[in-house]
């Protein structure tokens, strides 16, 4: 039995699951860094405009620990998607950025940048729900793949200050999110509305198409016409001087 007045804290998980796996983790980690997880998700909710999935504890906690026993050591990782994660989730990087200042005063050690962008990575999987680290790097390198095909189609260097590239960066993600989780379209095209964007822009549409050969043949995806109408309004937006 417990002595519910040493409680200090509780944490309530709705996955059983994943409560359980938590608990399996708690027997080699220290809970120090459970704490840290959680100061550290705490900011990150207030900073983020969408869900944390609560495997982000576990996930979190065993990278925290990781990560600090191995600077200890003299190890240091680099991240070969800083520059990427620092560009393309920028909230998540200064949540993340915010999260070595927390690791600093409570753990007494400050981490390099290489681990914001993990932490950062960490947060932007887990608006997706799921376990696997993995699907977060794919998701970053296909936006950056999309963002140099169009920069070289139309052989132009985007303004990255422009809200238009503001708006196609958030689009960008989430786009790749869809794909990664195979989600199936849930409302049909509008069909004379696809048309008409295809005509009218028909440079941006058929950067789109090369975007969608670009994913069919790396990772064997299909986009819809939905999804490929509101790539060419994304695009003309960012690659055109004209306000829309």
């Amino acid at each position: 039995m417990v002595d519910e007045g040493r409680i200090e804290k509780t944490f309530i998980l709705k996955s059983r699951e994943i409560a359980d796996k938590l608990v399996e983790l708690m027997q080699d980690v220290s809970e120090e860094y459970l704490d840290l997880s959680h100061r550290i998700i705490e900011i990150a909710k207030k900073n983020l405009p969408y869900k944390l999935d609560d495997y982000l504890y576990v996930a979190l906690t065993d990278h925290l620990s990781f990560a600090i026993s191995r600077h200890n050591n003299g190890i240091d990782l680099k991240n070969p998607l800083l520059w990427e994660i620092r560009k393309y989730y920028r909230q998540e990087f200064q949540t993340a950025v915010q999260a070595l200042d927390i690791i600093e005063k409570e753990a007494g050690v400050r981490l390099q940048e290489d681990e914001a962008a993990s932490i950062a990575l960490h947060l932007v999987n887990s608006q997706m729900s799921g376990e696997n680290m993995e699907s977060a790097v794919q998701v970053t390198q296909m936006v950056d793949d999309i963002l140099t095909i169009v920069r070289y189609y139309f052989k132009l260097t985007l303004d990255e200050q422009s809200v238009s590239y503001e708006r196609f960066l958030t689009h960008l993600p989430f786009f790749a999110i869809r794909l990664t989780n195979e989600e199936k379209e849930q409302e049909p095209p509008d069909l004379f509305l696809y048309e008409q964007v295809k005509n009218k822009y028909q440079s941006a549409y058929k950067c789109a198409e090369r975007i969608s050969d670009y994913i069919n043949k790396e990772h064997d995806w299909t986009i819809s016409e939905n999804e490929k109408m509101y790539l060419t309004l994304h695009i003309q937006r960012v690659t055109s001087r004209q306000s829309m």
